[in-house]
């Protein structure tokens, strides 16, 4: 679940969320459901100056706050959006999608691109560019699809995969009328099978080893191929240059070099008013009060492929309990906790219902209303059937042990506070003690991998338009990115059954019928999206609010 360009969903930590403009914010009708007039789905606009290669001038530098993540790698299961987006600036960006969701293939990766179905199976044929090739020689063929491929099928348990869905699927790769061809044959039909092969990996990277190892707080540029390469990384401050590749094919970029600066959410914020960066995300009202209207910069705001929503962890003694992850679910008013977060915006949208698909997109069902209600009277009821009896100090305890459960606040950003203290708040006349423990904003990957955490805010990045597919990846019991442990084998056969449906309709059907039965578990609560908000200066081409698209490196840079 965690992220790679190929994956919809790339976690990011709760401080990321972006917000737009002006006042105002939508407010609840006592239900926990949106206002009565709330738009019934988010907003699917775009703004991000889009710009032709050829209108954008040659050199200049492009810098932002970022940083290489623990693992680099972003195929791996313990990657995160941070590895997605770097991983982007030296390697394959085989495959994009536009800002609505159509496939878009890149010649300089594939220049044709045959998909057929005979016998009921499905067969795509990738003819690779016969220049194309890795930084240290080796050239891009179909070995490199099958590497990529048996890395993450599931076959060998030792590679700590992020998704097998879909590569699960593939009974074969296979070499061409030559090298240079790959031929990928499925069982059944698979109708979002681009998503596998948007980047690959180098065969030397897809050993065990090097798969799970090789990328832990390292590059290898040498495994690498585009348009830039690594040209400094300074592992002590964590910043990062890309500078253009001598080895590069195909349009030269047209930066000089791409910097990335090792900055939290705060301080990027200092950095962009004080001219040290270009671009910024405008993550709340008093972010983007501070960088709006300063000179020489531009507001981009636009629709959200982001969802913040609640992971609990079913291992943790304090949530082991279904009745009490229902009664905390119950308790939560996602209303306010929008209001909070939307606070001083001029914004609102519909509650969201699911993990994997937003209300802007065809098929898209509020699953989690079908199954919870913000009802903390009926709370108490839950809790009272399952033995948690109300103690003196007014914490419910069972068995001699108190009713207390762990939210892990990362950093210290003042909203990302208000909200933990609104949890807090909310809880506690339910009988349930909230204990705010602190971490680092640089602790984000680690938390989540060695799950140390009870109750944990963090978000997703779709990266591409086929959530239905990526469902189990949220809620299947044997997958490690289901990040709160919960689920069965049976639901998990469920789940496993909708992605061999070739109809993307009847595949989202069967999608929201099973996701209403896993958000039974209690364990994942969806709470807000938000739009897409960044300060930036004016000039700055293809960057911005994209929703799936992700503008290819050669093309960005600065408007002639």
């Amino acid at each position: 679940m965690r992220a790679r360009l190929a994956l919809p969903v790339a976690l990011i930590a709760a401080v990321s969320v972006a917000a737009t403009a002006c006042s105002s914010s939508s407010g609840s009708d006592g239900a926990g459901g949106a206002k009565k007039d709330a738009p019934r789905a988010a907003s699917a606009a775009v703004d991000y100056n889009p710009q032709p290669y050829e209108n954008i001038k040659d050199g200049g530098t492009y810098t932002t706050a970022g940083t290489f993540d623990d693992q680099g790698n972003p195929f791996n299961v313990n990657a995160t959006l941070t590895a997605a987006r770097v991983w982007g600036w030296y390697n394959a960006d085989a495959i994009t999608y536009s800002p609505t969701g159509e496939v878009q293939y890149n010649p300089d990766y594939y220049s044709e691109v045959k998909v057929d179905v005979e016998g009921g199976n499905q067969k795509v044929t990738l003819t690779i560019n016969p220049k194309a090739a890795f930084n240290d020689g080796t050239p891009i063929d179909w070995k490199a699809i099958e590497a990529t491929w048996k890395a993450n099928n599931g076959s060998d348990k030792e590679f700590a995969a992020s998704s097998t869905d879909g590569y699960d699927k593939i009974t074969s790769v296979a070499k061409g009328e030559n090298a240079k061809q790959a031929v990928i044959t499925f069982k059944g039909v698979n109708a979002s099978w681009s998503t596998l092969f948007t980047t690959f990996l180098h065969p030397e990277a897809a050993t065990v080893a090097n798969f799970n190892k090789a990328y832990v707080k390292k590059a290898h540029p040498e495994w690498g191929a585009g348009p830039y390469t690594v040209g400094k990384w300074d592992t002590h401050s964590g910043n990062i240059t890309f500078v253009r590749n001598p080895k590069w094919w195909g349009k030269k970029g047209k930066l000089d070099k791409r910097v990335y600066v090792n900055l939290e959410s705060t301080a990027a914020v200092n950095a962009f008013k004080n001219g040290q960066l270009d671009y910024t995300s405008a993550v709340d009202a008093e972010s983007l009060k501070q960088v709006k209207g300063l000179k020489g910069t531009e507001i981009r705001s636009g629709g959200s492929p982001f969802e913040y929503s609640l992971y609990f962890n079913t291992k943790s003694a304090s949530l082991a309990d279904k009745a009490v992850r229902k009664a905390v679910q119950q308790s939560v008013d996602r209303a306010q906790i929008a209001k909070i977060q939307f606070q001083g915006l001029d914004y609102e949208e519909p509650l969201p219902g699911s993990a994997v698909l937003y209300s802007f997109q065809k098929g898209y069902e509020d699953n989690l209303s079908s199954v919870l209600k913000y009802a903390p009277d009926e709370a108490k009821k839950t809790l009272d059937a399952a033995g948690w009896k109300p103690g003196s100090d007014g914490v419910r305890a069972k068995d001699g042990k108190k009713l207390e459960i762990g939210y892990t606040l990362l950093g210290d950003d003042p909203l990302d506070k208000a909200i933990a203290g609104a949890f807090v708040a909310m809880l506690k006349p339910v009988g349930v003690k909230l204990v705010i423990r602190k971490a680092d904003e640089a602790d984000f990957s680690k938390i989540l991998s060695d799950r140390r955490f009870d109750i944990f805010l963090a978000g997703n990045r779709s990266m591409d338009p086929f959530g239905a597919r990526y469902l189990c990846d949220f809620f299947c019991s044997d997958r490690d990115s289901n990040l709160t442990g919960a689920g069965s084998p049976a639901l998990d056969k469920e789940i496993r059954a909708t992605t061999g449906i070739a109809d993307l309709d009847e595949q989202v059907a069967a999608v929201n019928r099973a996701e209403k039965k896993a958000l039974q578990d209690y364990a994942f609560l969806p709470l807000f999206s938000g739009p897409s908000t960044y300060s930036v200066k004016k000039g700055l081409a293809n960057v911005g609010a994209t929703i799936f698209f992700s503008p290819l490196p050669e093309t960005i840079g600065w408007q002639k």
